[in-house]
């Protein structure tokens, strides 16, 4: 069993703790031992102990219940999502895209509010006027889907879709300088027909124009060979 033997202590022990949980030396929803136990087995004081449990609830992993002790709740350390996003393919960050807006656009079609409504059509002029620049055309665009994910009214949709969209501009500008064709008619025509079915509560169609908006962007991608891999 390993013991701390560099600074700082509370990140050695954490980390140390982790290795135990990963190993599985306790199973999810386990009360793990009190502090007097791991003290000594980590070489370290109850303080320290103390603060790298902290630092695994504040990970995910562990949580601290009044009066009964600290229980696993995660049998790993989700990595930092920022990395996860800059270290993975833009294929992927389109497919992910197609589930959230997907659901969104249906979402969005059932709950929208006619402030929804006048954002989404008022997004969707601005998109119309900025279809000549790269840079401004990704910022619009991204600000329509935006607006339509809003208008879904969910928090998390929406909390997703904005980690999403430093990763996505940077692959969409660059493809675009690429490609050197944006902004068509027939692809403005497209988000306009997804603003519709939102307007007319149509569920169906707009999950459905969103979905096909997105797998054609897919598509797009992956047959110019765009690069898919961040370094």
């Amino acid at each position: 069993m390993g013991q701390v033997t560099r600074r700082p202590l509370a990140d050695q022990a954490a980390d140390l703790l982790l290795d135990r949980i990963r190993s599985g030396e306790w199973t999810l929803g386990e009360k793990l031992p009190g502090e007097t136990t791991l003290a000594p087995q980590l070489g370290v004081g109850r303080s320290t102990v103390r603060e790298a449990v902290r630092q695994l609830a504040g990970r995910g992993v562990v949580t601290s219940r009044q009066g009964a002790g600290v229980f696993v709740t995660a049998l790993d350390a989700p990595e930092d999502w920022d990395v996860v996003l800059r270290r993975t393919d833009i294929i992927s960050v389109i497919e992910a895209r197609i589930a959230i807006e997907s659901e969104a656009a249906a979402l969005a079609a059932a709950r929208r509010t006619p402030a929804d409504l006048r954002a989404i059509r008022r997004a969707l002029a601005t998109r119309a006027d900025h279809r000549s620049e790269i840079e401004s055309h990704v910022d619009t665009d991204t600000a329509f889907h935006r607006a339509i994910v809003a208008a879904a009214h969910n928090p998390i949709l929406l909390e997703l879709f904005d980690s999403f969209t430093p990763r996505l501009r940077e692959a969409m500008i660059e493809m675009l300088r690429i490609r050197k064709e944006f902004g068509t008619d027939r692809d403005q025509d497209a988000h306009a027909d997804l603003a519709d079915a939102i307007a007319e509560h149509d569920e169906a169609a707009a999950g459905r124009y969103s979905r096909a908006h997105l797998l054609s962007l897919r598509d797009t991608l992956a047959l110019d060979s765009f690069p898919t891999a961040t370094t």
